[in-house]
């Protein structure tokens, strides 16, 4: 995960034309006043008063809430399982399906590295790869750091075309953005406020329509419609044919929150809006009008970092629920068709639940996984991955990407140049395969075929 952006603060620096006693003088009292803020000893003593021992027992913090995530002992002798693996020929859209939803899909149990291709341009100090690339028609498409978008061939990897989705006299870089197959047409979102409709066989420009605001994340394309969320909260529903904009809905504008976005849940009858002000919405898909709303922002805000109550993880449609989680630390599971809360729990998180059978999988803010019954929000098991490349010094945090259920097994990538697939019972490492270059991003899984985009433009098969 990319840092979210830090607001400095700002200082005042003495004057350089102070007199010399004064500087001294108030030196002084700031080290005077340090030694009578230092502790009740040091004063008790200036008076003559002894002091008393401590009160005996473990000072506990009630300013920060830290809630460790534990197995339900209920769950202790119930048994995982998973459905049968099925093998898809797509990984269409981020999350493979405008829901979001792909259960148990079919791969070797033991894959090997089968090939490598190069999408363009990765991250950078000035740019970011956020986009998850799709897979449709034997084509990978994919867009880079830089905004192009390249078309590889699914076999080998190869690349068949690359195009600038930059508007015409625009010089400057943007960040963000993502594509999505539907319907026979590739479709892009960029950081420089525009959607397109490509021809997935060449690349060129079917059409061409300007958004409200800069788009971090991909589209999602359901019913004849492409949806996207811009950066200042803005959901906008474009018609698939010609790029005329539908209706749009505003959420709460948040000043701050994690580079990326999340893409918008869709099927038939709803429309699930994530915003990084931590509101969920559904809305109707032909109109875009409001049928419930929830909030995943924390209750107590108890630091910086919980502040951000951004939904960055895809939400999850799937048997007429929703499930969506945030990451200030709250995970729901909500009626698809009326908006009650089905149940809570105390997981934050900023990767997309994987929905298979009974169980969710989710990775958390503290690089945990854990697997939740799907009804009762019941954690089932806790397994922890590798935090700091240092685990002795607590320096490099790894960030992990996924999980996606795959040959059995739940695959996870990492900052630290690992994929690793973990056991479904219990969450043990069963398989460890080495990436070329960091990975930020979940893995993608069709025909057979494992791919993870590095965070330098590499993408890696395993098969």
């Amino acid at each position: 995960m990319t840092p979210a952006p830090m607001i400095p603060a700002t200082m005042t620096p003495a004057s350089t034309n102070t007199p010399r006693a004064l500087r001294r003088s108030a030196l002084l009292s700031v080290s005077l006043l340090a030694v009578l803020l230092s502790g009740c000893d040091t004063v008790s003593d200036w008076f003559g008063k002894a002091s008393e021992p401590p009160l005996p027992g473990q000072r506990v913090s009630v300013l920060t809430r830290e809630r460790k995530v534990e197995p339900d002992t209920r769950l202790a002798d119930t048994a995982v399982t998973v459905p049968s693996p099925v093998a898809n020929a797509a990984w269409a859209q981020p999350g493979g399906v405008p829901e979001h939803s792909m259960g148990h899909l079919a791969l070797s149990a033991n894959p090997a590295e089968a090939w490598r291709g190069d999408v363009g341009a990765g991250s950078s100090s000035s740019r970011a790869l956020l986009g998850v690339p799709v897979v449709a028609d034997g084509r990978i498409f994919a867009m880079d750091a830089d905004a192009r978008v390249s078309a590889l061939n699914a076999l080998n990897g190869g690349g068949l075309w690359r195009v600038d989705t930059r508007p015409e006299n625009e010089r400057g870089g943007a960040t963000g953005g993502g594509v999505a197959y539907a319907d026979g047409r590739l479709f892009a979102a960029t950081g420089y406020a525009e959607v397109l409709a490509l021809d997935p066989a060449n690349g060129s420009v079917l059409w061409r329509k300007r958004v409200a605001g800069p788009v971090r994340g991909a589209p999602t394309v359901q019913g004849g419609r492409v949806l996207v969320l811009t950066l200042d909260n803005q959901l906008v529903a474009l018609s698939a044919s010609d790029g005329t904009i539908q209706w749009s809905h505003q959420g709460i504008l948040e000043t701050a929150g994690l580079l990326g976005a999340a893409s918008p849940a869709a099927d038939g009858t709803l429309v699930v809006a994530p915003y990084s002000s931590g509101e969920l919405f559904g809305l109707r898909p032909e109109n875009g009008r409001v049928m419930w709303q929830e909030s995943l922002a924390a209750i107590r805000r108890t630091g910086a970092l919980s502040n951000l109550a951004d939904i960055r993880g895809l939400p999850v449609i799937e048997r007429g629920t929703v499930y969506a989680i945030g990451h200030s630390g709250r995970m729901v599971a909500i009626d698809q068709r009326i908006g009650n809360r089905v149940w809570e729990t105390e997981i934050g998180g900023m990767q997309t639940p994987w929905l298979a059978g009974d169980y969710l999988y989710v990775v958390t803010n503290d690089s945990e996984l854990v697997a939740v019954t799907r009804q009762a929000g019941r954690v089932r098991w806790v397994a922890p991955l590798e935090r700091y490349t240092d685990p002795k010094a607590k320096t490099g945090s790894i960030v992990w990407a996924g999980p996606v259920l795959a040959g059995g097994r739940l695959w996870v990538a990492g900052s630290n140049g690992v994929l690793l697939g973990l056991s479904t019972t219990n969450g043990q490492v069963e398989v460890t395969r080495s990436l070329p270059a960091a990975a930020f991003l979940p893995p993608v899984v069709a025909n057979g075929t494992l791919m993870v985009l590095c965070d330098n433009g590499t993408l890696v098969a395993f098969r």
